[in-house]
């Protein structure tokens, strides 16, 4: 019983441990399946979810036609509920278009039918979305027999992106080809380098430079515009430009079409890793700069050599160059101008030397000078007065490249010259309104143009009459009514037109009706005008006809004078013989013999008759040449001859006085034409007034010699001398004879005389004295 009590206590047991088994199997797989459920639910969500933000929807289309699709699709096919059928895509201003609705019942069918996939671009009519609808036939899985999955995309975006994306293609192709055009047209060869730097592409002009046969001949041959291909070739400035990464230019020579031209290179680098590059003929341009560069030089040399001082600034208002006459006025020196000063630099330096216009403000003085550089109304001009009463004439004249180019003109002499011609104007128009002299300037073209208040009034000209400027022809006939004889008015035009068009000085004389005389003259003036005088000479006139009364009067009784002396000389002639004859018979003894005191009386009274015999005949030569009676008997003269014979006449009379008399005779004297005797006297005249001025013990020297035009006679002395009073008047026939109580040398007959024979055989004689230093006379006679 126990046992059976046990057993079925262990029944109950084991059965209890296997429901309780049982029952934790259970509790756990329904917990498990609960796990899994509930991850089954968030995965759905989350796939919902993540369908539904998905940028495609899905819509089944079933093997009947029938169709699954959610209200967001209806949506974007513009319609207002889900469809059901595939028909009802199709409906009026609704779902699709007949066309595109046909095109997906007919791609849906055929993926039904053959399993092949499809892709459509469709436009909704209720929307202005554009879709993209791809369909495949649907997987088993998904557990719809004979369905296609059709899934619908919002293309609007991608639509509208690739139409731009369509039109910027067009556009850059459009460009691209108008480009490529212009390129090929360019006027300069271009070209296009791959990332490995050959040659991609060329233009027909870089065709043409390096002679090849089309583009891609070029480019296969690789054929370089620019020789070279080491450090400064053209590989070097295109790998420059694609390491850089920027753009690269150099000057290198090329041979073109067989002349050598100076190119400018530029490489610029392209995204794509390529180089494309240009080249740009400057020879031309090169040529023209140094051609610039040579007249620039030129210009600069011609202006250092202007007397106008010029100085050029920059657009940086630095100094560009100043020539010398500027750094002469302004006082610069070289080495400060080397560092390029800038404007206000120069006008403070300027200021220092003192060489700017006296200015309080200074500063504001030196601003409106700097708005030279923008004066848009061309050169400006301005005078300045510096200190010390310098002008100078300046001239600012902005140049196109934002510079200033200032010319300085020292006008200093031309306002002297100005104010000393204003001054001679007013001075001359006093003079002209003062002289005694009525005066008339007329034009070339005979128009009266100045006159002075004498002018006027002596024609008694109304002032309003002269302001016209009448020609000669009008102001002579005017003139007419003044003059004794009217037809000598036309004397005025003869006259002007003389000096206006043939520039020769003319004059006459004219008498006016009221008595009065007056002399014309018409001078030419250098500035091609013709200046009328008229002087009243009617006081002249009268005194001229009483001067040659007087004249004549005084010509008859100089006649009768003249004739008086000579025929008193030729009267004094004979008591001269007759007491020289018995004084030389009592000097003989004819009377008797006389005492010591009567020889000298008699010696005396003889030396005194051989005196008065020589002025006497003084005299008569002095009357004849006078009276124009003097002959010469002109013949071949052996003038030593004719000196030693005039010596011998006055050594006794030298030798008196114990003279040392020295007669230097040289054989070049020869022989003259004229008057021996006539010469003979010329000489004692002068050797007699050597002696009469020199002291006992004293010397006189004659000295005659010659060349083969003329003979030179030279007589000196070491006398006394003459003062230059003396010497002006020394061949003055009125000369005082004798000894002066000074002790000054005489002045007799002897000069006059000499000096007449001397020139009556065509000679000169000069005289040279200094008191107590003796006298020279020197004598010149032509040989004929």
């Amino acid at each position: 019983m126990i046992g059976l009590v046990q057993s079925s206590l262990l029944l109950s047991g084991v059965g209890l441990a296997v429901l309780l088994t049982g029952a934790s199997v259970i509790l756990y797989g329904g917990l498990r399946a609960r796990r899994e459920a509930s991850a089954t639910f968030a995965e759905n969500a989350r796939l919902s979810a993540t369908l539904a933000s998905a940028p495609a929807l899905a819509m089944i289309v079933r093997a009947d036609g029938r169709v699954d699709c959610s209200e967001r699709l209806a949506d974007w096919f513009g319609l207002a509920t889900p469809p059901r059928y595939l028909n009802d895509l199709a409906v009026p201003d609704a779902g699709l278009s007949p066309e595109d609705f046909t095109a997906l019942a007919a791609e849906v069918t055929a993926a039904q039918k053959s399993g092949r996939a499809f892709s459509l671009a469709v436009r909704a009519m209720g929307s202005s979305r554009a879709l993209m609808i791809r369909g495949s036939r649907a997987a088993r899985d998904v557990r719809v027999p004979g369905g296609v999955i059709v899934w619908v995309f919002d293309a609007t975006d991608s639509e509208a992106e690739i139409a731009q994306l369509r039109a910027a293609v067009d556009e850059a192709t459009t460009h691209y080809d108008e480009l490529s055009g212009i390129i090929q047209a360019a006027p300069m060869p271009m070209w296009y380098r791959g990332a490995d730097l050959r040659l991609a592409m060329v233009n027909s002009h870089y065709v043409d430079a390096v002679e090849g046969a089309s583009p891609q001949d070029v480019v296969e041959r690789g054929l370089e515009l620019v020789e070279g291909s080491g450090v400064g070739g053209p590989l070097a400035s295109a790998v420059m430009a694609r390491d850089a990464k920027a753009i690269q230019t150099q000057t290198l020579p090329a041979t073109i079409r067989g002349e050598r031209r100076m190119l400018r290179v530029y490489d610029a680098p392209l995204s794509a890793g390529g180089v494309a590059g240009f080249a740009i003929d400057i020879e031309d341009l090169e040529q023209a700069r140094a051609q610039l560069k040579r007249f620039d030089d030129a210009q600069r040399a011609m202006l250092d050599r202007v007397s106008a001082a010029v100085v050029q600034f920059g657009p940086d208002r630095a100094l560009v160059f100043c020539n010398q006459p500027f750094r002469r006025i302004f006082a610069m020196k070289p080495e400060w101008l080397a560092d390029r000063p800038e404007f206000d630099r120069v006008l403070e330096r300027m200021r220092e030397a003192s060489r700017l216009p006296e200015v309080r403000d200074f500063p504001g003085w030196k601003n409106e000078r700097r708005e030279w550089f923008l004066a848009a109304d061309g050169a400006i001009e301005e005078e300045w007065h510096l200190p010390g009463g310098v002008h100078l004439r300046v001239v600012a004249q902005p140049l196109p490249d934002g510079g200033l180019l200032l010319i300085f003109e020292d006008r200093t002499e031309q306002v002297q010259l100005a104010s000393a011609r204003d001054t001679l104007l007013r001075v001359r128009t006093a003079t002209f309104d003062n002289l005694y002299e009525a005066l008339g300037v007329f034009a070339a073209d005979g128009r009266l143009q100045l006159w002075n208040n004498k002018f006027r009034t002596l024609w008694g000209f109304e002032e309003a009459f002269l302001a016209t400027h009448p020609r000669v022809d009008v102001l002579a006939e005017a003139a007419a009514k003044q003059l004794a004889n009217p037809a000598r008015a036309s004397l005025i035009g003869d006259l002007v037109r003389a000096a206006t068009v043939e520039r020769q000085q003319r004059a006459g004389r004219v008498a006016f009706a009221d008595g009065r005389h007056y002399e014309f003259a018409a001078v030419p003036l250098p500035d091609g005008n013709g200046l009328f005088t008229m002087l009243d000479i009617s006081d002249s006139r009268r005194i001229e006809r009483a001067l040659r009364d007087r004249n004549e009067a005084l010509e008859a009784a100089d006649r009768v004078k003249t004739a008086f002396v000579a025929t008193m000389s030729y009267e004094l002639r004979t008591p001269l013989t007759s007491i020289s004859g018995f004084a030389e018979m009592l000097n003989e003894g004819y009377a008797g013999a006389l005492s010591k005191a009567a020889e000298g009386y008699v010696e005396a009274i003889l030396e005194s008759v051989d005196r008065l015999g020589m002025l006497v005949d003084e005299v008569l030569d002095l009357t004849q040449a006078e009276g124009g009676t003097v002959t010469l008997d002109k013949r071949d003269v052996d003038l030593v001859v004719t000196a030693q014979a005039a010596a011998a006449s006055v050594s006794p009379l030298a030798a008196k006085r114990k003279l040392d008399f020295v007669a230097d005779l040289q054989p070049s004297t020869g022989h003259v034409l004229g008057d021996a005797r006539r010469l003979q006297q010329m000489i004692e005249h002068l050797l007699r007034h050597a002696i009469a001025g020199t002291r006992e013990g004293g010397r006189i020297v004659l000295r005659v010699d010659g060349t083969a035009a003329a003979v030179r006679l030279i007589v000196s002395d070491d006398g006394i001398g003459m003062t230059r009073q003396m010497v002006e008047r020394a061949f003055d026939r009125f000369g005082q004879p004798g000894i002066t109580r000074n002790g000054e040398r005489a002045l007799g007959l002897g000069l006059p005389l000499a000096r007449q024979f001397v020139e009556a055989h065509g000679g000169e004689i000069e005289l040279m004295s200094e008191p107590g230093r003796g006298t020279v006379i020197t004598v010149r006679l032509p040989r004929r």
